[in-house]
């Protein structure tokens, strides 16, 4: 990652955090009352296409702002948050999950994006960013309490590599919960996690991708259990959940993308910088003598090749949302 890859990535949630359309809506209408214009709707999160997009099209900028200081769009990205981080509109947005019948309303996908980017602007050094995170205080204690209602409700996991994916929310609201020493929190989805996930073994990574995935679920399975687990314990863990991973080449190869300007075929790209962010990190998360390192660092390098060319593309499609899955790929996929 360098501040030329930066100022690229930044340009695409700074024009998409303002553009209102086109926009997909998952809205429930209680009344005639609620046919309303997305920025009425969600005055914070209007943009970028879709809400969820919208949270961590702010993520993203407010992580690139924080890690190159002299980012040239600096000035730009903390007018676009004063201008939208207000307590008034924060009220709005939580007022609109409290409606009836919103119980479910960007469950789980949001509510982790969301915590990720209050964890994000509680690490960034600039003044103004603790008042943005104050003015976010309704809505973020509303998804807090959401999961906890909702954790113990939940059976069996969803193991899609969609929105709906339980182990890729999980890992991020779980980073969350720890850097915000939220023990209640962090207690209740590392227990989730442990019941969902620690019995599985043998898991079918021959059957991954589905076409329009663009997450992987049995690496964000194995990720969120490198959470939870010392490196001994995780390699043993993996050895037994995917015994065959080294010579899985649905896994371990990228996928071919026919169509990117498609919006479900696009998600593939999605998917080849995904696997690349979890690729290193379970590198990572192994010890360092473990046999499967290079193995796993090599796809991730070949994953990241992939996708990083087509994040820029010229179709909103992709670049609503790309650009915060580039940036995760490349934190986490300096490639050895």
């Amino acid at each position: 990652m360098n501040p030329q890859q930066a100022s690229k990535l930044a340009a695409l949630p700074l024009a998409g955090l303002v553009r209102e359309y086109p926009n997909l809506l998952s809205h429930l209408l209680n009344g005639p009352e609620d046919a309303r214009a997305p920025r009425d709707l969600h005055p914070v999160f209007y943009g970028c296409y879709d809400w969820h997009s919208a949270v961590h099209g702010f993520w993203l900028l407010a992580r690139l702002a924080r890690r190159f200081p002299a980012l040239p769009e600096q000035a730009e990205i903390a007018a676009l948050f004063a201008g939208h981080f207000t307590p008034q509109a924060f009220q709005a947005e939580a007022d609109y999950f409290a409606a009836p019948g919103r119980a479910s309303f960007e469950r789980p996908y949001g509510w982790a994006w969301l915590l990720a980017l209050a964890q994000e602007l509680e690490a960034w050094d600039l003044p103004q960013a603790g008042s943005w995170r104050a003015a976010m205080q309704p809505l973020l204690a509303l998804i807090r309490q959401r999961w906890l209602r909702f954790l113990p409700l939940q059976d069996y996991p969803i193991r899609g590599g969609g929105h709906a994916n339980t182990a890729f929310a999980l890992l991020l609201s779980l980073d969350y919960a720890r850097a915000a020493a939220d023990a209640e929190l962090a207690q209740a989805l590392e227990a989730a996690a442990r019941r969902y996930f620690l019995a599985d073994a043998d898991y079918p990574t021959r059957l991954e991708p589905s076409g329009d995935d663009f997450l992987s679920p049995s690496l964000c399975q194995a990720l969120l259990l490198g959470r939870l687990l010392s490196a001994e314990a995780f390699r043993d863990w993996l050895r037994a959940f995917s015994p065959d991973l080294p010579r899985s080449a649905a896994l371990l190869s990228p996928v071919r993308v026919s169509d990117g300007s498609d919006p479900k075929i696009g998600h593939l790209i999605g998917l080849n910088l995904s696997r690349a962010w979890c690729l290193r990190q379970l590198t990572a998360a192994l010890p360092p003598d473990d046999a499967w390192r290079p193995l796993l660092n090599q796809s991730a390098r070949a994953h990241l090749d992939a996708g990083l060319p087509h994040v820029v593309s010229g179709h909103y499609t992709g670049e609503h949302w790309l650009g915060t899955f580039a940036l995760l790929a490349l934190e986490e996929g300096e490639c050895e």
